[in-house]
């Protein structure tokens, strides 16, 4: 990619920013080669006080977590042979569900819930029903769900497939190695604040913006947190070894829309209308994104804070992406 194709796209992260759509953001790229391009504008915070943003901001990555934590180790534990993709939870989370041997929770497979195929709920208000975090996962594990007609994105995949992390590891989630310039947490003076979280009390900067996943201290679906550079180090190395086993099955379609763990270019998707079709991607709801296209060789990732101080708010975010993603790939 050009100078130029970097800089026209970051001219629409500026145009945000300017129009204050959103407070600030960063723009990064990486080649199979390891070349990079980063830059930032804005702010990390409003409120209560004003903070810069810059290349060394820590974001909150939302459901980059999904991606970038979750799946990542679900296909090293199947590399493996610890678990079989094609296998029930049941085989890791034997007590999912124990009171109903036959309900259709325990059908569901690992590779079902990385491709968002199964009949969970998009999300649920876990955080509602109870403080302790050891309980809310009992919750997780015996609750009745709702069966929905037709698959959707569901926390509750990710969620489920944390808990089977947990217990493949025998510790939980923050107390696992998160990679190479992650954290589950981050320095709230150098981290971009989120929401004014009305539960909380306060404007979230440094932890978890996700309120399921603070309320059960780390999950699978959220929760991850690390700068520009770690996003582009793990997209370096995912083009590096894109025929490995492990990518070349983030690569594989399960839907029209999904691969393991990752989303496909669909008509309107995050990723543009000019990305490959060797392109897989994700999006987190605090405003950031990753693409990875491995036909070209590149990868780029927006790391924005469009949540604050307030998700209830048009920010353009899905505009932003496409046009981003556009101009990465070549658009005048």
């Amino acid at each position: 990619m050009s100078a130029a194709g970097f800089d026209r796209a970051f001219a629409a992260l500026e145009q945000s920013v300017s129009a204050g759509r959103i407070p600030g953001g960063v723009l990064g790229y990486v080649d199979r080669n390891g070349a990079r391009m980063t830059r930032a504008i804005g702010r990390a915070a409003i409120v209560p006080e004003e903070r810069p943003i810059s290349a060394d901001t820590w974001f909150d990555l939302a459901s980059l977590t999904k991606v970038i934590f979750t799946t990542t180790r679900i296909l090293g534990h199947a590399q493996a042979g610890e678990i079989d993709l094609d296998a029930p939870l049941t085989s890791v989370i034997p007590d999912f569900r124990q009171y109903d041997p036959n309900c259709w929770e325990r059908q569901v497979t690992f590779r079902q819930c990385l491709g968002h195929l199964t009949a969970f709920p998009a999300v649920e208000p876990i955080y509602t029903y109870d403080g302790d975090p050891d309980r809310l996962r009992a919750f997780v594990l015996q609750r009745e769900w709702k069966r929905l007609e037709s698959p959707v994105y569901s926390d509750i995949n990710f969620i489920l497939l944390g808990i089977a992390l947990e217990r493949l590891a025998g510790k939980t989630i923050r107390e696992m190695d998160p990679g190479p310039g992650f954290a589950f947490s981050g320095d709230p003076q150098h981290t971009a604040a989120t929401e004014h979280c009305f539960w909380r009390g306060r404007v979230i900067s440094g932890e978890v913006h996700d309120e399921n996943c603070y309320a059960l201290q780390g999950s699978g679906h959220a929760g991850l947190f690390g700068t520009v550079d770690a996003v582009l180090g793990f997209a370096g190395d995912l083009l590096q070894r894109a025929e490995a086993p492990d990518v070349t099955l983030m690569r594989t379609p399960l839907s029209e829309r999904r691969t393991h763990g990752w989303e496909r270019p669909y008509g309107g998707w995050h990723g543009g209308a000019r990305a490959s079709d060797e392109t897989i991607g994700h999006t987190g709801f605090t405003g950031t994104s990753l693409c990875i296209d491995f036909d070209r060789g590149h990868a780029w990732t927006l790391l924005t804070n469009r949540v604050h101080p307030s998700r209830h708010f048009d920010s353009g975010i899905m505009a932003l992406r496409r046009a981003v993603s556009d101009f990465i790939n070549g658009a005048e």
